[in-house]
């Protein structure tokens, strides 16, 4: 079963709910990973819990509903640069989801063989990753020299309902 690992410490917080409900409506195995605890996830994770446990209440002993945990993760690490990058290439596998704005994340884990999707609902793949590779460094050197300033665009509207779909048609792709 593939896993869907988020760049959590830059995906903007109305796609990562929709992440969320996706992941508790189907159970889906995500993990979370920033360098600082995130609320709303853990606040997620609970609730899978409950949801999950709710039928077996009155059914089984408590030792054995507490056995049943949810399938979200929330995972933290030390703060440092790409020390989150770092731990999400530890951990993708072939056939994973990334979701990230990073585009050499993405790269990193598309070479082992995982699909990524950015916050704006773009789908990189092996075919189309290293025109963004390219695109970035050109830009990065265009910056250096004071010629270009970064100024990414604002997340409109359109952006999060193209998230949305492209998400939707990664899960059913990768189920």
């Amino acid at each position: 079963m593939f896993k869907v690992f988020v760049d959590a410490d830059s995906l903007p917080v109305r796609e990562k709910k929709i992440v969320l409900a996706r992941a508790i409506k189907e159970d889906l195995a995500v993990f979370f990973v920033a360098d600082r605890d995130l609320p709303d996830v853990r606040e997620a994770i609970k609730n899978h819990k409950d949801k999950l446990r709710a039928p077996f209440r009155g059914v089984l002993e408590k030792d054995e509903i507490r056995k049943i945990d949810s399938t979200i993760r929330m995972i933290i690490v030390e703060s440092g640069e790409n020390s989150a990058d770092d731990r999400i290439v530890e951990m993708i596998e072939a056939g994973d989801l990334l979701i990230s704005h990073d585009v050499p994340l993405s790269f990193r884990s598309i070479e082992k063989g995982a699909v990524a999707l950015d916050d704006r609902g773009e789908i990189y793949t092996k075919e189309n990753i290293r025109e963004r590779m390219s695109q970035r460094e050109y830009m990065m050197a265009f910056r250096e020299m004071g010629i270009n300033e970064e100024k990414q665009r604002r997340l409109k509207e359109g952006d999060y309902q193209k998230f949305a779909n492209s998400f939707d048609l990664l899960l059913n792709r990768l189920k």
